[in-house]
């Protein structure tokens, strides 16, 4: 284990930078609360996006990557801002204008328009639960309803009425002039509508820890801070969660970068010491806009989990989280062939090697070996040839190019080939564009279609080839039909001698007239797992206009 740790002590895996700042933390004496805490943050106003519990996957990352340095407990908490006021109803719910009557009203407050949950709120956070869960975190979760309304907020509420005016002068240096004239700290829950009031304070009274104000009709009302009468505006909220919870890391969008010196300010003038922090960059739908969990652009958890496995998400959010990244269908296959290909890796790695390998720290110590023994972007392809309905027939393919796999001893494998097919029929089937060849490629695909057909033809083609690039390889003696290497030297081959150059637009012509899409496989291993015979009917079908 010492050697472990020496060896992280030193890795350049972003995970292990990040838990090296929360140990020189810690390098003079242990938390006094007697662990490190690590907290992330949720506003459940709309239904849950991936970009969101992204921060939790990373979190997790960096959790782990502690505990490989240092032997101080950890723990995890994911705090939802549940009391925060509906401001507009989302478009993206059913019944949605049922809730125009509780806007203001906090999210728990708020019935649920899908009428499973006991508010609004709790929907929302049984949704952000069960993605947890799915994913197997270790976590705390804290609803902020019950937060301020059992007194746990009390102290630091308390206290920041006590300095209200040192609050209020960090946060009146970041707000328009016309909004400072109005602006407080606190918001009150109104004791008649129940509605979150942003309204001015007409007196704090710090030693008794009240607020005065008019509400919308003009009557003064007094309420205590404390026991859930009062919440507080986003920012303050921020510096005040980390202080009444003594967070030690968190980690937010590059939207939130602007405000990290106002929480950390009113995290020290709440008598709370500044966590580490760790900003990542911004979720892009496929047009480039910033995902929004109220529009409902990019992927959702249900829809990435509906094709592809859990893991391959983790692995996505583990990816150069300091880089802006497009979150679309079209990302999910890449996402998950890499991930298999790193486990693979990992099989074969040094120690200093596996701490460096992105499934680390996803899994642990604890990485499973991969068992797919066919890529999902294949799987993709087989299902489009063979217009596949369900997963067995693809396992009908895959057992002809590995006799050895099985449903059961590959349960990854099986459970890929169902999402494949569900993926090929959602978005490959109704964009599939297939072409009529150029007479280059006619010409080349006929000569593909013969070279399948007859080894004598295919070896000839391959001593051309090497001929006319200059290789003494000789000529080749023998060549293996189910061999997906040597059925891509035959490929590379007709390409070659046809003269394309790149050859690039060769296998994009494969792809264009065969697959009617512009992007494939290694077209070798495609032919060892459809077949030979299937192939070469495929080629004809696709020379004779009957593909499209």
């Amino acid at each position: 284990m010492s050697d472990l740790r020496d060896l992280a002590l030193s890795s350049k895996a972003w995970p292990f930078e990040e838990a090296r700042k929360i140990l020189k933390r810690y390098e003079k004496a242990p938390p006094e609360k007697g662990y490190v805490l690590f907290e992330t943050g949720y506003g459940p106003s709309g239904l849950p996006h991936i970009g969101t519990f992204g921060e939790v996957a990373r979190t997790t990352m960096v959790r782990r990557a502690f505990e490989v340095m240092s032997d101080i407990p950890t723990r995890l908490i994911c705090f939802s801002d549940d009391l925060d006021g509906m401001r507009k109803v989302p478009g993206n719910v059913p019944n949605a204008e049922s809730l125009t009557e509780h806007l203001q009203r906090p999210l728990t407050s708020v019935p649920d328009p899908f009428g499973t949950h006991d508010s609004f709120g709790a929907h929302n956070n049984a949704m952000l639960n069960r993605f947890l869960d799915t994913f197997g975190f270790e976590y705390e979760f804290i609803s902020s309803t019950e937060f301020y309304r059992d007194g746990k907020f009390d102290k630091v509420l308390l206290r920041a009425a006590e300095r209200y005016d040192d609050v209020m002068k960090v946060m009146l240096k970041s707000l328009r002039e016309e909004r400072r004239e109005t602006y407080s700290i606190f918001l009150p829950i109104h004791p008649e509508t129940g509605r979150v009031l942003y309204v001015p304070m007409k007196h704090v009274d710090g030693k008794n820890g009240t607020i005065t104000f008019d509400d919308e009709d003009g009557k003064e009302i007094t309420l205590p801070v404390t026991g859930g009468n009062v919440k507080l505006q986003w920012k303050p909220d921020f510096g005040a969660r980390w202080a009444a919870l003594d967070v030690d890391f968190e980690m937010y969008g590059k939207d939130h970068s602007t405000n990290t010196p106002i929480y950390d300010r009113i995290c020290e003038i709440l008598g709370g010491r500044k966590p580490e922090h760790f900003t990542y960059e911004l979720f892009l739908d496929e047009d480039g806009h910033k995902i929004s969990k109220t529009s409902g652009n990019g992927v959702s958890i249900d829809e990435w989990l509906t094709y592809a496995s859990s893991e391959s998400l983790a692995y996505f959010m583990y990816l150069k989280p300091k880089t802006a990244k497009r979150m679309h269908f079209d990302v999910i296959p890449k996402a998950v062939d890499e991930y298999h290909q790193q486990l693979r890796a990992y099989e074969t790695q040094d120690a200093a090697a596996r701490l460096n390998n992105p499934v680390f720290h996803i899994h642990g110590a604890d990485v499973p070996k991969s068992d797919m023994v066919v890529p999902f972007a294949m799987l993709l392809n087989l299902a489009s040839v063979s217009s596949a309905e369900t997963k067995d027939a693809l396992w009908g393919f895959i057992k002809k190019y590995a006799p050895e796999a099985t449903p059961e001893t590959n349960p990854t494998l099986d459970a890929a080939a169902g999402f494949a097919v569900r993926y090929y029929h959602d978005f490959v089937k109704p964009n599939k564009k297939f072409r009529a060849p150029s007479d280059q490629e006619r010409a080349a695909l006929e000569d593909l279609a013969a070279a399948l057909r007859d080894e004598s033809v295919a070896k000839a083609m391959i001593d051309k080839k090497n001929a006319a690039m200059g290789k003494g390889d000789g000529p080749v003696d023998s060549l293996d039909y189910s061999d997906a290497d040597d059925l891509q030297s035959i490929v590379f081959a007709v390409g070659k001698n046809h003269g394309f150059e790149p050859l690039r637009n060769w296998f994009t012509a494969i792809y264009e007239v065969l697959l009617g899409a512009s992007q494939g496989p290694r077209f070798g291993g495609f032919v060892a797992l459809y077949g030979v015979d299937e192939t070469i009917v495929l080629i004809e079908a696709g020379l004779a206009g009957e593909l499209g």
